[in-house]
């Protein structure tokens, strides 16, 4: 293969990925076509996307934008999943298809130049994603307030009320 050829498909395999700095890889060469192509479709309405690849070829696509985590995955027939709102909903995502899809195995991916294998990713499935993650911490910011907000409006309220009544009524 020509050095322009693989340049071309160098800055086709990056063009596709953009800003994406999440990756994993799977082996879903044991798909038929028809479910291949129906598990593209679930996943494009997903907004994630797959896309095969040869592993030299990927292995410096993934480099030259820093990826450097993803190399040791890409052994044998791989396709690259990207996408998704986070690397959370995208591995909750890929380990529900391989439930589904018994022939489908997670090899591992990259967060950046982080290495992940498919432990990792499955540790990650099971992790709250962002949106829960997003949650959780406004919950933590608005307690004090809330907290605060119960104990004036209860009985220390109602206290806080008649001593306030009491000090008016000494002062005047």
């Amino acid at each position: 293969m020509s050095k322009v050829v693989k340049r071309m498909m160098i800055d086709s395999i990056q063009g596709a990925l953009g800003e994406c700095r999440e990756v994993l890889v799977l082996d879903a060469s044991r798909l038929t076509g028809f479910a291949a192509n129906q598990l593209r479709l679930d996943l494009r309405k997903k907004r994630i996307s797959m896309l095969g690849v040869k592993n030299a070829v990927a292995r410096r696509a993934l480099s030259e934008i820093g990826l450097t985590g993803a190399a040791g995955a890409l052994t044998g027939a791989c396709t690259l999943v990207f996408g998704s709102d986070d690397i959370v909903a995208l591995s909750k995502e890929l380990t529900s298809c391989c439930e589904k899809q018994k022939v489908i195995e997670i090899r591992g991916g990259a967060i950046g130049d982080t290495p992940l294998n498919a432990k990792d990713v499955e540790s990650l499935s099971k992790s709250p994603g962002r949106k829960e993650l997003l949650s959780q911490i406004v919950g933590l910011i608005l307690s004090p307030g809330g907290r605060l907000a119960s104990a004036i409006v209860g009985p220390a309220g109602k206290i806080a009320g008649q001593v306030k009544t009491i000090a008016d009524k000494e002062a005047s």
